[in-house]
């Protein structure tokens, strides 16, 4: 789950990180509250969206005095912003933060993740602070400094140490330095976040090491113990098959392609995806129904993707272990009477009542290729979403 910058931020001063001053703001009433309450100038007037590149799409305004922060903030709220992680079709800024400025003197960057080659959390830190740090590990790896964090023990203060140094930072500075980036640790094992990111971390001409800017993605299965992060979630910002998704238990993700996969188990569902890139198809989304779905859930896994305006062709794929064939036929059938169905499907059913399966998809009278086979199954698959 994502959670908006002034959130992140909020979390991380709980956890002892230094951030600017600012307030979330959610109408132009509320901006000029905020306008009184801060210092100035500058005021930094910043779009509240989940995506990155918000600077270079016009999402952060510096302003001067109040009239213009209030002129920037009725430019944005309302606007749909375009940068390059929300795609051709933007983000509705709905809601505003408002900063107060500091004086930079360095940009640096500071994320925490989970390296998955180690098995460990990893802090990164570089000198090449508010670029995409993508372009900084294709073009220049050797700026990105690592401390790799056994979990058992926790992040110490010599790894910050390190990196600090690294930075080229000293004296007081690397101390402050230090002291932020332990805080970040002990955000990320108080919320379960799977990725912390400040970009840029900054020194200021004062000497102060501050997160000028945050971005926080927490792990969906561990908010169950935390109900106060999930009360965080904005619904706007999310996908809206991908929250019906969620809520009826589906692990559901859209993707580009036109042929719609609806599979059960996880490793199932990508070997699928292989296999119809393989045939020259693109998936249409990753859709894994788990092991114990019932007629219910594949009926709205069905009707998520049918709803999804590029589909041309849906595949199912499904080994019955736990999960049975003949649910997944009954679902079909209710959910294709019930949306219509009006691209060609694919059938493969094996395992658990797969007779009884087959049975109920020939008596549906619905317009059905069955296959044995997932190859031969992926291929029908992708021909007949280029003949749709």
């Amino acid at each position: 789950m994502n959670i908006h910058e002034h959130q992140a931020k909020e979390l991380l001063a709980k956890h002892g990180v230094a951030v600017p001053k600012g307030r979330a703001a959610f109408s132009l009433a509320e901006v000029e509250r905020a306008l009184t309450e801060l210092s100035g100038p500058p005021w930094i007037v910043k779009a509240q969206i989940h995506a990155g590149g918000r600077g270079k799409a016009g999402g952060i305004k510096i302003t001067q005095t109040q009239g213009a922060a209030l002129d920037a903030a009725r430019t944005l709220l309302g606007a749909t912003l375009v940068t390059r992680q929300t795609g051709s079709a933007g983000r509705v800024v709905r809601r505003l933060y408002i900063e107060e400025g500091v004086a930079i003197a360095r940009e640096l960057y500071l994320g925490l993740l989970l390296d998955r080659r180690a098995g460990r959390p990893v802090m990164m830190a570089s000198a090449e602070g508010g670029m995409d740090i993508e372009e900084v590990a294709a073009r220049t790896p050797q700026k990105i400094l690592r401390a790799v964090i056994d979990p058992a023990i926790g992040m110490m203060p010599h790894h910050g140490r390190r990196l600090a140094y690294g930075l080229g930072l000293s004296g007081e500075a690397a101390g402050k330095a230090v002291r932020l980036m332990l805080g970040v640790w002990r955000t990320h094992q108080a919320s379960d976040a799977s990725l912390i990111e400040v970009n840029p971390l900054v020194v200021t001409t004062a000497g102060e090491v501050i997160a000028l800017d945050a971005k926080i993605t927490l792990d969906d299965n561990a908010l169950f113990r935390h109900p106060e992060i999930t009360a965080l979630r904005d619904p706007d910002e999310e996908d809206p098959a991908e929250r019906m998704a969620a809520e009826n238990e589906l692990n559901y993700i859209r993707l580009d392609g036109s042929i719609g996969c609806l599979v059960n188990g996880a490793g199932l569902a990508m070997a699928t995806m292989d296999i119809i890139k393989l045939h020259g198809g693109e998936p249409a989304n990753f859709l894994d129904v788990g092991g114990g779905a019932t007629t219910e859930r594949v009926r709205e896994a069905f009707k998520i993707i049918l709803a999804d305006p590029k589909v041309r062709a849906i595949l199912v794929n499904i080994f019955g272990g736990i999960m049975r064939c003949d649910v997944i036929a009954e679902g079909i059938v209710a959910a294709a009477n019930e949306v219509g169905l009006r691209v060609p499907l694919v059938v493969r059913l094996e395992g658990t009542n797969v007779t009884l399966g087959r049975q109920i998809l020939a008596r549906s009278r619905l317009d059905i290729v069955a296959a044995n086979e997932l190859d031969a199954a992926a291929a029908q698959a992708v021909k007949l979403a280029g003949a749709a």
